[in-house]
């Protein structure tokens, strides 16, 4: 989400959280003023700290594993621990317990979770199955 415009109409829908590609300062101003949860988009550690600034309540790092994956979250979580940060951007199933290790409240996957064959192919099961693996996985990280 990159514009208020659309940012209020998603909100007027009924949408109870909104995520950004990139810091947005204005769909964060609209999303506080509505009171709806922002996740919003940053990479660097001067645009994650922009955000958090602006009002987002989590700070959707990416493409978190070109940067180096959870060390890099665990590198920039260090002089800003006070910013809930949280991956997306090549997380996988073996790689989401590091990300937990590095101290993100939760993760955002795509490709690995919801495999294009399987879409293409309308293999459904296919998709719950490695939603069960990710919901499993996820306890197990959260709780060892």
């Amino acid at each position: 989400m990159t514009s208020a415009a659309i940012c209020s109409e998603v909100i007027d829908a009924g949408s109870v959280f909104v995520v950004t590609p990139v810091f947005k300062a204005a769909v964060i101003e609209v999303c506080k003023r509505r009171d709806v949860c922002v996740i919003a988009g940053a990479l660097t550690p001067t645009e994650i700290f922009m955000a958090c600034e602006a009002g987002a309540d989590v700070v959707k790092v990416f493409p978190a594993k070109a940067m180096g994956g959870a060390a890099y979250l665990r590198m920039v979580h260090e002089p800003l621990p006070h910013i809930p940060l949280t991956p997306t951007g090549g997380v996988t199933l073996e790689s989401l317990a590091d990300y937990f290790k590095a101290g993100v409240p939760f993760v955002g996957a795509g490709g690995d979770l919801v495999n294009k064959k399987a879409i293409d192919s309308g293999d459904a099961g296919a998709i719950t199955e490695r939603a069960r693996q990710y919901v499993a996985a996820i306890r197990a990280a959260r709780n060892p």
